[in-house]
């Protein structure tokens, strides 16, 4: 079976965040015998919810990534919403663009999940 997951967030709501990140360890936590990939695609004003300033969910998302979720964030929305890449999660990856990597992540097979 194919689990590999994209959670998709845009909105700047810390519990829109907060449910992506349940989202990932409730599938983790239902998949212990499987290999699968989880990317958590972040755009549009949610990229201001990855500065570090929101250390429990920084913290929360932390521990996820050591266990392998990936947080991508898109680079148009950076600066769109005035966040700088030093201002960043520790580990959060930046790409060029929210929408061409949700289409990118679509076409390898992952499943599409906007909490």
């Amino acid at each position: 079976m194919y689990y590999d997951l994209v959670l998709h967030i845009d909105d700047n709501d810390p519990k829109r965040m907060n449910l992506a990140l349940n989202n990932y360890a409730n599938t983790a936590a239902a998949l212990p015998e499987e290999e699968f990939k989880v990317v958590l695609l972040v755009n549009g004003p949610a990229a201001q919810l990855l500065k570090r300033d929101q250390a429990e969910l920084a913290a929360k998302a932390a521990g996820f990534m050591a266990n392998g979720l990936s947080i991508r964030v898109c680079r148009n929305a950076l600066k769109a919403f005035d966040v700088k890449p030093e201002e960043l999660w520790e580990g959060v990856e930046i790409v060029p663009a929210g929408m061409v990597e949700l289409i990118r992540l679509q076409r390898e097979g992952f499943a599409y999940i906007k909490p």
